[in-house]
C-alpha cells in the first residue's frame, strides 16, 4: 500500500512535465513599421524580445532558457552603411522606470506636447513631429528593464530576481549584446544614454559591457545621473547632501520671486563659495559655539528664502522633501523635486513633507496618452498589458553589493575610463535638478579616480530646468544639438 501513493505522484509529476514540454515556449513578439521625418526614411520595430539566460546544474551545462519578455523599440536609418553608423542604447532609472520619458521627450523621431512649468498642456494633449530627434545622427534602442513598460518575467519565473543593482545590469547588458550580435553591428560606433538612476545603471552597464563581452563604447551620455547616494539621501547624517543641495534650494528661491534684486548667478554662486564653511559647521555637530551657529542660521535663511526660525527648528538640516513643502507655504503651493519651477497646490499646509511632486503629476498624464497612443496607431503594436511607466513592482530594490555602504557607482566610470582610453563621457544637469543636484554631481566627479589628462574625456553641460531638462523647450532644443554634437566628435569614424 506504500507504493501506490509515490506511482500515483509519479505518474502525476510525469503527466505535469508532459504537458510543459507540449507547452510553447516564448517567442519574440515585435512589429516593424516604415517612417520618414522629413528626408529621414527609417524603420521601426518595437514589441518583446525574449531573455534567456545560460543555466547551469551540477555542473552540467542545460541549455538556455527563457527568463524574462524585455519590451524594446528601435529605430534604424534606412539604407545606412552599419559600420559607420552609431547606436545609441537608451534607458532611464528609477529604479522602476521605463523609457517613456528620453523616448517621448527627447529623443525619439515623435514626441509629447506636455507643455512645461505655468503652462502645461491639457488634456487630451497630443504628439509632435521631433524635428531634432538624435536619429538624426545615430540609430536608436529604447529598453524598459524587467517590470517596466511591457517588459515582464515568462511565465513560471520570478520578476524579483531581477530587482536590483547587478542582475538588471546584467540583464539590459545581456540584450544590449543580444542586439548587437543580431543585428550586425559590433563595428558601429556605439553608445549609451541613461538619466537618473540611468546613471547609476548606465555606469555599470558601461563597464560590464567591456569587462564581460569586450564591447567598448565610444560614449556615454548621462542626464541628471545618480552617481553616489550619499550625496543625495539626507537620512545618512552625512556632512555632504545639505551644503551640496544649498545651490538649489538657493536657485528655486530666486525663481520663486524670493531673492528680488539679485541675479540667479550671484545667489547660485554665494551658496557655492558657502558650502565648505557649512560643511565644517555641520561637523562640529554639538559642539559649534553658539555664535557660529546663529550666524550660521541666518546665513542658511538669506540664501534659501525660509524663516530663521525653521532653520534653527531644522538644526540647520533642510531635508529636501521637507524644503519643497516649505519654500512656498506662505503662498499655499508646495514645489516639484525632479523639477522645482512646477507648483501645486496641496489639501493643508501643514504637511511636514511634500504630499506628492507637482512635476510627476504635471508630465506623467501627457506622456503616457502620448505613448499608449502612438505605440498601437503608428507603431502598428497590440499589447494589452499596462504600460508601466514607474513601476513600484521592482521595490524593494536590491543593493545587497553596498549593504552597510553608499551606493557608488563613480569607481564603475573610472575603471571603464581607464580600461577604455577611447571612451568619451557627457553629463547633463538642471539648475532647478532638486532631486540630484549639479553640485552633487561635481562633488561625486571630482572624486573619479582617473588621471588628471583624462578629465578632458569628460564634458558637462547645465540647463535652465530641472531633472528632466527637456521638458522646457529651450532646454530641450540647446540638449538636443548638445547630444549630436557629442555623438559626432565621439564616433571616431572621420
Amino acid at each position: 500500500m506504500t507504493d501506490e501513493p509515490k506511482t500515483e505522484a509519479a505518474d502525476n509529476g510525469a503527466e505535469k512535465d508532459a504537458k510543459q514540454a507540449d507547452k510553447p515556449l516564448p517567442a519574440d513578439d515585435l512589429k516593424t513599421t516604415q517612417h520618414t521625418l522629413g528626408d529621414l526614411a527609417y524603420t521601426a520595430t518595437t514589441g518583446r524580445i525574449v531573455l534567456h539566460e545560460e543555466i547551469t546544474e551540477d555542473d552540467k551545462f542545460n541549455g538556455r532558457k527563457p527568463k524574462a519578455e524585455v519590451s524594446i523599440t528601435w529605430y534604424t536609418l534606412d539604407d545606412a552603411d552599419v559600420t559607420e553608423r552609431p547606436v545609441t542604447f537608451a534607458f532611464n532609472g528609477g529604479p522602476g522606470s521605463s523609457s517613456i520619458w528620453l523616448h517621448m521627450g527627447l529623443l525619439g523621431p515623435r514626441r509629447v506636447d506636455s507643455g512645461d512649468a505655468g503652462n502645461l498642456t491639457p488634456p487630451p494633449f497630443g504628439l509632435l513631429d521631433n524635428e531634432e530627434t538624435l536619429l538624426r545622427h545615430t540609430d536608436l534602442v529604447f529598453i524598459d528593464p524587467v517590470s517596466t513598460g511591457y517588459s515582464r518575467a515568462v511565465e513560471g519565473e520570478k520578476a524579483k530576481d531581477y530587482h536590483g543593482f547587478s542582475k538588471d545590469i546584467e540583464s539590459i547588458s545581456e540584450l544590449i549584446r543580444l542586439w548587437t550580435t543580431r543585428n550586425n553591428r559590433w563595428l558601429s560606433p556605439k553608445f549609451l544614454i541613461g538619466e537618473s538612476y540611468g546613471g547609476t545603471r548606465g555606469a555599470g552597464i558601461a563597464e560590464y559591457l567591456q569587462s564581460r563581452f569586450g564591447m567598448a563604447l565610444n560614449g556615454v551620455m548621462f542626464i541628471a545621473p545618480a552617481f553616489n547616494t550619499e550625496t543625495l539621501y539626507h537620512a545618512s547624517r552625512s556632512e555632504l547632501p545639505d551644503p551640496l543641495f544649498l545651490p538649489t534650494y538657493a536657485a528655486t528661491a530666486h525663481y520663486h520671486g524670493l531673492h528680488p534684486d539679485r541675479t540667479l548667478e550671484d545667489v547660485v554662486a554665494e551658496a557655492r563659495a558657502y558650502g565648505d564653511e557649512f560643511r565644517g559647521i555641520l561637523a562640529k555637530g554639538q559642539n559649534l559655539e553658539p555664535e557660529v551657529r546663529a550666524a550660521a542660521v541666518a546665513k542658511i535663511a538669506s540664501l534659501t528664502g525660509v524663516s530663521e526660525d525653521y532653520v534653527d527648528r531644522a538644526n540647520l538640516r533642510l531635508e529636501h522633501t521637507r524644503f519643497y513643502a516649505e519654500l512656498l507655504r506662505h503662498k499655499r503651493l508646495i514645489t516639484g523635486r525632479l523639477d522645482t519651477r512646477f507648483t501645486g497646490p496641496a489639501d493643508h499646509y501643514t504637511h511636514e513633507r511634500m504630499p506628492y511632486d507637482p512635476f510627476l503629476v504635471g508630465t506623467d498624464g501627457p506622456y503616457s496618452a502620448a505613448l499608449q497612443y502612438y505605440v498601437r496607431t503608428e507603431l502598428e503594436y497590440e499589447n494589452d498589458h499596462v504600460y508601466e511607466r514607474l513601476s513600484r513592482a521592482v521595490h524593494p530594490w536590491s543593493y545587497k553589493e553596498f549593504e552597510g555602504e553608499a551606493v557608488d557607482v563613480i569607481g564603475k566610470l573610472g575603471n571603464v575610463m581607464r580600461l577604455n582610453p577611447f571612451l568619451q563621457v557627457h553629463i547633463a544637469m538642471g539648475r532647478y535638478d532638486g532631486g540630484v543636484p549639479i553640485e552633487a554631481i561635481e562633488y561625486t566627479l571630482d572624486h573619479l579616480e582617473i588621471p588628471l589628462a583624462d578629465r578632458e574625456r569628460i564634458e558637462t553641460k547645465t540647463y535652465p530646468a530641472g531633472h528632466m531638462m527637456y521638458v522646457h523647450e529651450e532646454s530641450r532644443v540647446q540638449q538636443s544639438a548638445d547630444l549630436a554634437d557629442f555623438i559626432r566628435r565621439s564616433t571616431n569614424r572621420g
